[in-house]
């Protein structure tokens, strides 16, 4: 069993151990993008904890524009992945992620972590529409993103290690979540 846990400042060491372990951001290496302490090799962004005040002050407490948290095992209390939703312009929908840890992938945690996003955000947030993007490829993201509800509305493309790459675009409204979600 899963649950959102809202970080501290000192918390951040387990947001700069997923963005520090190639593994876990994968997801993430080669876009055509630029910004400080970003390993288009490997994904990896650095997060020196200097850094942590600045960062937490970005992520947290900006709800209901912003939201960040991580997701936690309740029995064990170990964090296993965050999850993030913001708003992506004036009047317009959310965009949003969910990342697992990899040492903690392939647990089934996914459609969880997934399920307690859409709950903050619809529920307590009231956002109006979620939107979500990523490689065709990626199975497992699809298959949960699929079961959670959200329907493809596109496709665009972006540059990967200098070549075109096909993103599929999702989107999942409050009320298609309202009207399909499990009880």
């Amino acid at each position: 069993m899963l649950e959102l846990y809202i970080p501290a400042v000192e918390d951040l060491w387990f947001r700069q151990a997923m963005e520090a372990d190639p593994a876990t951001m994968a997801y993430n290496a080669g876009w055509d993008v630029s910004y400080d302490g970003y390993h288009p090799d490997t994904g990896c962004i650095d997060l020196p904890e200097p850094l942590w005040p600045a960062e937490h002050a970005r992520l947290v407490g900006h709800e209901p524009e912003r939201f960040y948290a991580f997701v936690r095992e309740i029995e064990t209390g170990a964090f296993v992945g965050e999850l993030n939703f913001q708003r992506e312009s004036p009047g317009g929908g959310y965009g949003m992620g969910v990342v697992i840890h990899a040492p903690f992938r392939g647990r089934g945690y996914g459609l969880p972590a997934l399920e307690l996003l859409l709950r903050r955000a619809f529920e307590d947030c009231g956002v109006p529409v979620l939107r979500n993007s990523f490689e065709e490829d990626r199975a497992a993201a699809l298959a949960v993103h699929l079961r959670s509800g959200f329907r493809p509305v596109g496709r665009s493309v972006w540059t990967r290690f200098a070549r075109p790459v096909t993103l599929l675009e999702l989107e999942l409204t409050r009320e298609e979540w309202a009207k399909n979600r499990p009880t």
